[in-house]
């Protein structure tokens, strides 16, 4: 008999426990091992994918405009780092910083973009993170002001709640006076739904790699050709949803249990929320903030959202 190998026991445990709900789900932050890691940066240059693009011409246009907003000797703390491009825009802005702190999931992944931004900035002390910025992240009093640098929209992969919690959160950190926060503003549904199922199918490739990722880390036996991508949006809610949808009935093994999925069954793997100007800042204020500044594109698409703690 072969031995269960579990490489990750949390990764198990979320599983178990995601897989057993009437509605399967599991959270979106499973997908980035380093492949999903990889491939979310090339939905990035998707022509779909309008997100990435229009916020990077926001940071581009508006760059002095945020930095005024980043207190000389701040250190910038970055939430789910990723590769750090935009933050590029920023790093040859913000020449007083003390420090740079890329917060992100994917351990390896971090470690390779912290030795290229070493290489670049040499003269900034860079202080990599391996976290997940959903649960409560300790900082040190160091004595300095802090600035949180959350762009990408991925606080529109957090329910409400989490969204308060994580805020919250922020706010909490020692020195922190504001956060800058990337947001997708509510729009067309077909422009949104272009976005999250491209041509390529590499956003396809992404949600799928979950199911690669169970089967390598915890002994899942899903057979990935077995499940299709869905995209969708849902109105009340102001998001699109990601998942995974069973193309027959079929059993997976998981750790010694099954579990059944009828044809048309789902995993709900993600939700990405869309906002208004005014809905964000009412957010904003629920968790204690006011929102500072917001800045945009010339067709409304996507939002930087400045919240400041008075």
């Amino acid at each position: 008999m072969d031995t269960l190998v579990i490489r990750n026991p949390e990764l198990l445990a979320a599983a178990l426990r995601g897989l057993s709900l009437p509605q399967k789900r599991m959270e979106p932050k499973w997908f980035y091992d380093a492949q999903g890691s990889a491939l979310f940066e090339r939905i990035t240059d998707l022509p779909e994918y309008y997100p990435t693009r229009t916020e990077i011409g926001i940071l581009t246009a508006e760059v002095d405009r945020l930095a005024a907003h980043v207190p000389e000797g701040a250190e910038l703390v970055e939430l789910g780092s990723g590769a750090s491009v935009k933050t590029r825009l920023l790093l040859d802005h913000l020449t007083g910083l003390s420090a740079y702190v890329p917060v992100d999931i994917s351990a390896e992944f971090l470690a390779r973009t912290a030795g290229r931004l070493s290489a670049t900035y040499p003269d900034l002390p860079i202080h990599p993170v391996v976290a997940d910025f959903t649960l409560p992240l300790t900082l040190a009093d160091e004595g300095h002001p802090r600035v949180a640098f959350f762009p990408g929209s991925t606080i529109g992969n957090l329910d409400r709640d989490g969204a308060l919690a994580l805020m919250r959160s922020v706010r909490r950190w020692p020195g922190v006076e504001s956060f800058i926060v990337g947001i997708d503003l509510i729009k067309d549904e077909a422009t949104l739904v272009r976005a999250y199922d491209d041509a390529a199918g590499v956003t396809a490739a992404f949600n799928l790699n979950l199911l690669h990722r169970m089967n390598r880390e915890i002994g899942a036996d899903f057979e990935p050709d077995r499940f299709a991508h869905l995209a969708r949006w849902n109105a009340e809610d102001a998001r699109i949803e990601m998942h995974l949808v069973s193309r027959e009935d079929q059993t997976v093994r998981i750790a010694g249990r099954l579990f059944r999925f009828a044809a048309g069954e789902t995993i709900h793997t993600e939700n990405s929320h869309k906002f208004s100007r005014g809905s964000f800042a009412a957010m904003g204020r629920e968790a204690g903030w006011n929102l500072r500044d917001f800045l945009t594109d010339g067709e409304g698409m996507f939002g930087i959202a400045v919240l400041g703690r008075d």
